[in-house]
């Protein structure tokens, strides 16, 4: 019996009409890639920037890092709940109004964190960032999509790959992006960057991006307003939220916010399952499409690793190697060259297990190498650790990327795309609470060590994960 998600039947769809004129077949051209890019690199910037920016902001309002890990935290919840509805949105209304929706609040956000004065005002301002920067991916991944399927050439590895590249550089770039704007004109300039980074976007969605054609909606705005399903995504949001809250802190775990969260769950279920006549969350597809669903656990877990490293390694070098911010961004961006690489070198294989295979591989090994680093080692072994780490941070996320384009179905891509997302901000979100357990209120080299062994054990898992899912063999070209 065929798994679901093996072979995707692509819709057929009138040609397409840009700019008020009929188009032929449309291509996916440097144009088209290079505005979908500049919006999908700010939620991974925005994620790991403020790495850098971390203890300076710590120290401007006397707080340590389990109170700053909220401005990650922050990102990460608004993220993981923002990507599947503004999926949803893009899928039902109209990609490009969606992308140009959410840079629009990016930019907002910028001037807000320039008026912000205190730390509960600026973790405000990333959980605006985190919705803002959520529309660019899945509404992004729709509209290649919708112009794939009327382009000849089959799936469109090359704007994949550009994709990926686009946010896994600039994730790489963020900590060194973070410690230059800091150190040359403050932390407040992590936020501000974002007001010309969405101008830029914005004016190139604009020029570049097609028009989104018109949606018929059976039964008017009543009839729209039902297929988005909004009490299935309240049921989404509020079974995920509190999933993740606890998730946040499991030094002290919130049993009742876990309850709270297991009835919003049962509620959705039912909800979805028994009412729903245009389901948000299709449970039952996810149930059959197995493929999909280890897809998300194994980005997730993937990205538990990254992030651990992008914020746990960033300030023990600066607390405990008493470096600055901008030596720390430095010492990172290696990381930047090296997933940059490796994820272009993927994108043109198109193909899945491999690079899965290598880039966890690769994993295990940089985890392993962290609890051998202490105040002593040179700083040539501190910077080859993240050039190994570049490895998995770029195959991984182009493997998982190129498996979920296959296995997602047609006409629920920006959906599955945000779901996709959600996978890897829970993996965010957990990492911010393995850097809480080990370090505590500070960075400290013993707490180093264990999160490598955590991270090690981790890696040790998705291997044979990977390695004997047979569906990963049928992804890609």
């Amino acid at each position: 019996m065929r798994e679901a998600g093996e072979d995707v039947e692509k819709p057929v769809r009138p040609p397409e009409r840009a700019g008020g004129t009929e188009a032929g077949p449309p291509e996916i051209g440097g144009r088209f890639v290079a505005a979908v890019m500049v919006g999908s690199m700010l939620n991974p910037v925005n994620s790991s920037m403020i790495s850098t920016a971390l203890v300076p902001v710590g120290r401007h309002f006397g707080a340590g890092p389990s109170a700053t890990v909220w401005l990650v935290a922050g990102l990460y919840l608004a993220s993981a709940v923002a990507q599947p509805v503004m999926g949803r949105v893009a899928d039902h209304l109209g990609a490009r109004r969606v992308y140009t929706a959410g840079l629009v609040l990016v930019g907002l956000s910028g001037v807000a964190g320039l008026l912000a004065r205190s730390l509960g005002q600026l973790v405000a301002v990333r959980v605006l960032t985190g919705v803002g920067t959520s529309a660019a991916y899945p509404a992004a991944m729709a509209m290649i999509r919708e112009r794939s399927a009327r382009a000849p050439g089959g799936q469109p590895a090359g704007a994949l790959g550009a994709l990926t590249i686009a946010a896994l550089a600039s994730a790489a770039l963020g900590p060194a992006l973070g410690g230059l704007l800091t150190g040359l004109a403050g932390w407040r300039a992590v936020f501000a960057v974002n007001i010309p980074l969405a101008l830029v976007g914005l004016a190139l969605a604009l020029a570049w991006l097609p028009r989104d054609e018109p949606r018929p909606r059976a039964g008017g705005i009543r009839g729209g307003w039902s297929a988005l399903d909004p009490a299935g995504v309240l049921l989404f949001v509020g079974t995920l939220l509190p999933l993740m809250l606890f998730l946040t802190d499991l030094a002290r775990p919130d049993w009742p916010l876990l309850a709270v969260g297991g009835l919003a769950a049962g509620a959705l279920a039912a909800w979805e399952l028994r009412v729903a006549r245009h389901p948000f969350l299709d449970l039952r597809m996810l149930a059959a499409n197995r493929p999909l669903v280890r897809t998300y656990v194994r980005y997730g877990a993937s990205f538990l690793v990254v992030y651990c490293v992008l914020y746990g390694y960033t300030q023990w070098l600066e607390e405990v190697r008493g470096y600055s911010a901008t030596v720390t961004g430095v010492v990172m961006l290696p990381m930047c060259a090296v997933a940059a690489v490796c994820s272009w070198t993927g994108a043109r294989r198109a193909t899945v297990r491999g690079p899965l295979l290598v880039g966890t591989l690769a994993m295990v090994a940089a985890s392993a190498a962290l609890a051998f680093t202490g105040p002593g080692t040179p700083m040539a072994v501190l910077v080859l650790v993240g050039v190994v780490f570049g490895v998995p941070n770029g195959l991984n996320a182009v493997g998982n990327q190129t498996a979920l384009y296959a296995q997602a179905p047609a006409g629920r891509t920006g959906t599955a795309a945000g779901l996709f997302r959600t996978a890897q901000y829970v993996g965010a979100v957990a990492s911010t609470s393995v850097i809480g357990l080990v370090y505590g209120d500070r960075a400290t080299t013993g707490g180093l060590h264990t999160a490598a062994v955590v991270l090690t054990a981790l890696g040790a898992l998705l291997l044979p994960a990977t390695l004997f899912d047979r569906a990963l063999r049928r992804a890609g070209r």
